[in-house]
């Protein structure tokens, strides 16, 4: 039977993984500069630490969760999104003192299960940030800011970030009558366990892609409208922030993500080339860490969908490619092999990508790999050369050749413009 990489996975191949290199360099070389230091936590957790933060009754702990009992009969699960672990190890090794603001950033594969689709794996990888202990409009303008920063760094910046505020729990509560009272009509007619998540979770419908609850939701109230005085000063605070930093953002009231522990600011991020499929989303969890067991410790941050970034990479004209040798060494006869494994180790300790044939194959077959190697130089040393302590170097593209000095081809690899070369005629 042929085995096959699971539905919803994908396997990344040498000729793609430039991208995702590129877009992880890029990611922490932005997050470094904003201060950010990297974290690293496990793929599995305990089921409690998503079920009390996310919420038992949100999408994904009861439909996309994978999550198992181990051969010790615990129960275990994969994680679904990055915050809860990150701040399950802020409690575990006291990294946010209280008074204390703490920057970290992530790079980490979550699982979700459900139908694949473009976008949407079931095996994901998000970049993700969280800024600890500051309750500030400023600290939700500056999670925003590196946002932008790294959308600028790879460009894809220029369109607007929606944002919204949810408030508090006051707020909540009462848009949550709202909702409620507005769907009576149609959580008559839905199964029981429909009903059931619903009403344990009213704000998550706006974050529904049913269309038929879609359609239910149409006219219910702007959450703006039910905004707790010191929410609504804080949420006008963060718009002037951000124009300051110049962000562009449109507010959006239907935002209101899809996990329990949200509160106040929350945004999203669609790029014009995907419609419909949010690049990155985030927003304020100032009661994460009390859920969790420690201090109330004010939290803001955002994920990133790696595949997503690329999809967007991609429409935008960004391709993919195969690092190939920048050069091939070819042995012209059986004596040099010895004289040309020492240039490729000199050739690779100065970072100069190269290739050379491993087979003792022919003159002419070696100069078939570097023709198809991609190499732009071919590096070709015989008895002659190895008389004269030199190498001729060969334009692959061009088919020029030159005889270069064995002490100087570095050189005239890296600055080629002033090597001191001698035309050898062919």
């Amino acid at each position: 039977m042929k085995i096959q990489a699971q539905r919803g996975t994908e396997d990344v191949l040498p000729n793609q993984v430039e991208i995702w290199q590129y877009l992880e360099s890029s990611y922490s070389k932005v997050a470094r500069k904003f201060g950010y230091s990297e974290i690293r936590t496990p793929v599995f957790e305990d089921v409690n630490l998503f079920t009390r933060t996310s919420g038992e009754f949100s999408d994904i702990v009861s439909k996309e969760m994978y999550d198992f009992k181990d051969k010790g009969d615990r129960h275990i699960a994969l994680k679904p999104e990055g915050t809860a672990p990150v701040m399950r190890a802020t409690i575990e090794h006291n990294l946010a003192p209280l008074g204390n603001h703490t920057r970290l950033y992530y790079i980490t594969p979550c699982y979700r299960y459900g139908r694949p689709q473009k976008g949407r794996l079931r095996e994901l990888h998000q970049l993700g940030a969280e800024l600890i202990g500051s309750s500030s409009a400023e600290a939700d303008c500056e999670i925003l800011e590196f946002a932008y920063a790294f959308l600028k760094e790879i460009s894809l910046d220029g369109h607007p970030i929606m944002i919204n505020s949810i408030g508090r729990s006051e707020c909540r509560l009462k848009y949550s009558e709202v909702i409620l009272n507005h769907l009576e009509s149609y959580l008559k007619d839905v199964e029981d366990g429909v009903r059931l998540r619903i009403q344990k979770n009213p704000l998550g419908v706006l974050d529904t892609k049913d269309e038929v609850l879609q359609r239910a939701i149409e006219g219910v109230p702007s959450i703006l409208n039910f905004l707790e005085d010191e929410s609504k000063q804080r949420f006008d605070t963060l718009q002037e922030l951000l124009v300051e930093a110049g962000i562009p953002f449109v507010v959006s009231p239907e935002i209101v993500r899809g996990l329990d522990y949200y509160t106040e600011t929350v945004f999203e991020f669609v790029h014009p080339l995907l419609p419909g499929i949010s690049a990155f989303a985030g927003g304020r969890y100032d009661n994460l860490i009390k859920q969790l067991g420690g201090s109330p410790t004010p939290s803001v941050g955002f994920g990133m969908g790696m595949e997503r970034l690329i999809l967007a990479l991609e429409a935008n004209g960004r391709k993919s490619s195969l690092s190939s040798p920048q050069v091939f060494v070819v042995c012209a006869s059986q004596s040099a092999r010895s004289e040309c494994r020492k240039l490729i180790r000199n050739l690779r300790s100065e970072g100069i990508i190269s290739g050379y044939d491993l087979d003792n194959r022919s003159l002419k077959s070696q100069m078939r790999q570097a023709d198809s190697s991609g190499a732009e130089f071919a590096l070709i040393i015989g008895e002659d050369e190895i008389a004269n302590k030199t190498v001729t170097v060969r334009n692959l593209k061009s088919g020029s050749q030159e005889l270069v000095s064995r002490t100087k081809v570095v050189d005239s690899l890296v600055n080629p413009n002033e090597s001191s070369c001698e035309e050898n005629g062919l």
